[in-house]
């Protein structure tokens, strides 16, 4: 327990820190790149071993949230990029294409852990993850064909393998735990899988920098303007779903919703770009990834001074 405080405590640090490594010793990184997805998969199956299938029920018996989320995320956001692109490089732009590619693909798999730390709700956000990584073959190319008119061939059999790996194995796995033990083996588990799924999560960052260190030097043409414009677009994409849930009593849905919006799977992103598009197409997904993590890390923060200051509120609303 020492341990997970002292990391959320320094995450600010941590999480850009490792982005640093990854890119200065990509070299020695890159072969260890094909660990990403089991890296993940330990990921996922750490928090998936604290829901059951009651829980699952629920969230699913409440599929309003989960609509009203891939629709904050993938149409809402999408058209903040285009219009943000579009007025600072013209819509023909490959620029203005990665930025929408960004707010298109599937929610990040790392959105979990956020959520698990922040006091956000776990099944909540592994049902949204794995039915938009499932919906995302046509999720896509359907984003891509609305706002370019371009078709997009996504090579379905290695993504479900991908999705199969990373997310729907270790859930169905952890809670397939969660119900043969009762609940009793998150706590049973936790002191040791809990520091070990961060550890995880942080080698997955720097793994990620590495992997697109070859591509840093795609960054420096129009450098001045697209830095800006990808951290201003992250950050909306999180207050997108801080805002879109303002009305919400529960707090954890908030918390869940915004970090749903704010995260994508970069690896997938840049595949997608790099595959189907310019290599200037790939650099808005390039800096998402190291803008992503460490908004996420302020996201957190904020989250946690409005959370405290509604809880020193509540004892005096009492009083009165």
């Amino acid at each position: 327990m020492e341990f997970n405080r002292y990391f959320e405590k320094w995450m600010f640090l941590i999480i850009p820190g490792s982005l640093i490594l990854g890119f200065i010793f990509a070299n020695v990184l890159q072969p260890m790149v094909h660990a990403v997805p089991y890296l993940f998969a330990y990921v996922t199956l750490a928090m998936a071993i604290g829901c059951g299938l009651g829980q699952l029920r629920d969230v699913l018996k409440k599929p309003g949230i989960i609509i009203w989320t891939l629709l904050l995320a993938h149409l809402i956001s999408p058209l903040l990029a285009y219009g943000l692109g579009t007025a600072l490089f013209g819509a023909d732009s490959p620029y203005v294409a990665g930025l929408v590619l960004f707010t298109i693909i599937p929610l990040g798999v790392s959105t979990v852990l956020w959520v698990g730390m922040s006091g956000g709700s776990v099944p909540l956000v592994l049902a949204m993850v794995v039915l938009d990584s499932a919906l995302s073959p046509l999720v896509v190319p359907a984003g891509l064909h609305l706002f370019f008119n371009a078709s997009v061939d996504i090579k379905l059999t290695p993504l479900i393998v991908d999705l199969l790996i990373i997310i729907v194995l270790p859930t169905v796995v952890g809670v397939f735990l969660h119900q043969v033990t009762n609940g009793r083996i998150q706590e049973q588990t936790k002191p040791i899988a809990a520091p070990i799924s961060k550890l995880c999560f942080v080698a997955v960052v720097g793994l990620n920098a590495s992997a697109i260190a070859p591509y840093v030097g795609q960054l420096k043409q129009d450098m001045l303007k697209l830095v800006p414009l990808v951290i201003i677009l992250v950050a909306l994409c999180y207050a997108v779903g801080f805002l879109g849930t303002l009305k919400s009593r529960d707090s954890s849905v908030q918390v869940t919703v915004s970090y749903a919006t704010g995260m994508r799977n970069i690896s997938l992103g840049i595949v997608l770009a790099l595959g189907y598009f310019s290599p200037l197409t790939a650099v808005p997904v390039v800096l998402s990834i190291l803008v992503q993590q460490p908004l996420a890390t302020v996201h957190h923060y904020v989250l946690q001074k409005l959370n405290k200051r509604k809880a020193d509120r509540l004892p005096a609303s009492h009083v009165r």
